[in-house]
């Protein structure tokens, strides 16, 4: 099992979204959610390395200390259409940064 996890989020008091990696920080995905949460952030989507695919984001090499912000922007999170390999995902887009939370939601 890997607990190398990505999370979308959208800070309504700020109104800002981002999208942040973390390689050896949390051992399950609900504690990153909850993490979050607890800061006063909305949870978009959250995803382990085995589900979403990367668009034009690389992966963070591991580690058990920080948060990794892969993205940054005003506003929410665009939720979008991506075509990869022939095959059209739902996407997630922060600034210029897109991947796909999940491999298995297809359009």
């Amino acid at each position: 099992m890997t607990n190398y996890f990505r999370i979308t989020g959208y800070c309504p008091e700020d109104n800002y979204c981002f999208i942040m990696d973390t390689n050896g920080l949390f051992e399950k995905m609900w504690q990153l959610s909850s993490y979050c949460i607890q800061k006063g952030l909305k949870v978009i989507e959250i995803s382990n390395d085995e589900k979403f695919l990367d668009v034009n984001i690389t992966k963070a090499e591991r580690d058990t200390e920080h948060f990794i912000l892969r993205a940054n922007a005003d506003g929410k999170p665009e939720n979008i259409t991506y075509e990869l390999n022939g095959i059209t995902y739902k996407a997630i887009k922060v600034g210029d940064k897109i991947y796909i939370p999940d491999k298995e939601q297809t359009i």
